[in-house]
């Protein structure tokens, strides 16, 4: 699997200069140019189409400039909510999916999976910062329940930057 480095929106659009203001839709095209995959940013008036030798294109809205970005809570905090869904055994996919975000975040590390004497598949995680090992139940959770954990995540572990 190739991996591009892509570099954020330019507020400009590449075909004319014009400026492209918070909230407007704009396409964005990821194209070759001298061995570099280069992204260029077209307003809806400029936007004839991708370019044949297009690799990727697509259609955002652009942010407004002054938004607020989105930071996770301290690792503490996050560790801490964790340790307590692991310790009451409820919301046992909200408990794997945090595991994950941590995993990704790198406050915790896979060391790989087992299977508890039920058969069931855990997912075992360690933690440097409290060097303490979990066993977390694997979960499916379905697209709703998904949407929901997120939601939850989102309200009680993201805070907004100041």
């Amino acid at each position: 699997m190739l991996e591009f480095h892509i570099k954020k929106a330019t507020r400009l659009c590449y075909k004319t200069g014009e400026r492209l203001a918070p909230g407007a839709t704009f396409y964005s095209v990821l194209v070759t140019e001298e061995n570099e995959v280069v992204r260029h940013d077209y307003s809806l008036a400029a936007w004839e189409g991708a370019p044949e030798d297009a690799l990727a294109w697509w259609k955002s809205e652009m942010p407004d400039e002054e938004g607020s970005k989105v930071n996770l809570a301290p690792d503490e905090v996050v560790l801490q909510y964790f340790q307590q869904l692991i310790e009451t055994n409820e919301q046992q996919e909200m408990a794997f999916v945090l595991a994950l975000l941590m995993i990704r975040k790198r406050i915790m590390r896979l060391e790989g999976n087992e299977l508890d004497e039920d058969g069931n598949e855990l997912m075992v995680v360690s933690c440097s910062k409290n060097e303490l090992e979990y066993k977390v139940p694997t979960a499916s959770p379905s697209s709703d329940e998904i949407n929901m954990i997120q939601d939850q995540l989102t309200s009680m572990l993201y805070k907004e930057a100041a």
